[in-house]
């Protein structure tokens, strides 16, 4: 069955990603263009076994040759591009299941990690926990594991800064039970749960996929007094954060279905790669 159409959403991608591209209206200050992608869903098909994740040959294919136009040094006052994976995953699992070229940046566990690619392996900014927040770490763990406890197919990811409640595999019934049981946990802990597809993240630092955009467009700007435009794409509700910083002069693309406040949508990851296969030509020419 086709998704029912949402308000704010439309089918008229490529006629936005090629406008994204074109010739900003900034007068004679600089642009670079962020192209901010979500790994998982967007990339990447969700699969059962998270260790098994991959890109799709097209979005890979996409993925690298943006990476080399980055590369290149913008001709006199040019514009530039800079390439970010945004992503739930915590950065060094990002960094494996990605295989992304340097000088990419790197955003796991929704913002609490950040890194960018090297030659030789990731730059990554250290994460410290105050004692107060390794403490409640602690004890989230310690929830979530009671949380799945005699329920089948029901586990728990630990990340740096946070604990992950994944029921994927798990039937309705006991899906349901576990997540009402991670959100007591993380009421009791005075935390926000996250809620994406089949997962529930709880973290114990303040942090989402858009506070993560803001400070890459910040980061940008400041390091070169330039100003960043932003093509942000993902498939889950943790993006929806991401869509809602974005101005009027930036592009959100929801990849499959589901509401969104994204303004574009693409079927999944192999239309989203020809999307950004237009969006390289565009820059290419």
């Amino acid at each position: 069955m086709d998704e029912p159409p949402v308000p704010g959403a439309h089918d008229d991608a490529l006629a936005a990603v090629l406008a994204f591209a074109g010739p900003p209206d900034l007068a004679t200050r600089r642009c670079v263009r962020l192209v901010a992608l979500d790994f998982d869903g967007t990339l990447a098909p969700l699969v059962d076994d998270p260790s098994a994740s991959a890109m799709t040959p097209a979005a890979r294919a996409a993925v690298d040759r943006l990476a080399g136009l980055a590369a290149r040094p913008a001709a006199g006052d040019g514009d530039e591009l800079q390439l970010a994976l945004v992503s739930g995953r915590n950065l060094t699992d990002l960094a494996a299941r990605s295989g992304v070229p340097a000088g990419t940046y790197l955003v796991g566990s929704h913002g609490a990690e950040t890194g960018r690619v090297t030659a030789h392996g990731v730059d990554a900014v250290p994460l410290q926990l105050t004692s107060e927040q390794q403490e409640a770490l602690g004890r989230l763990r310690e929830g979530l594991q009671d949380a799945v406890d005699g329920r089948r197919g029901a586990w728990v990811q630990d990340k740096p800064s946070a604990a992950v409640l994944h029921t994927r595999l798990s039937d309705p019934e006991d899906a349901r039970a576990a997540v009402a049981d991670a959100d007591a946990v993380a009421r009791r802990l005075g935390l926000h749960a996250m809620h994406g597809k089949d997962v529930v993240e709880i973290a114990v630092v303040h942090t989402s996929k858009g506070i993560a955009v803001d400070r890459l467009r910040e980061q940008l700007e400041e390091a070169d007094d330039v100003r960043a435009l932003v093509l942000y794409a993902g498939d889950d509700t943790t993006d929806e954060a991401a869509f809602a910083v974005l101005g009027p002069d930036d592009l959100g693309v929801k990849v499959g279905p589901g509401p969104t406040v994204a303004g574009h949508r693409v079927a999944d990851a192999d239309a989203l790669a020809a999307l950004l296969e237009r969006l390289a030509d565009a820059l290419d020419g």
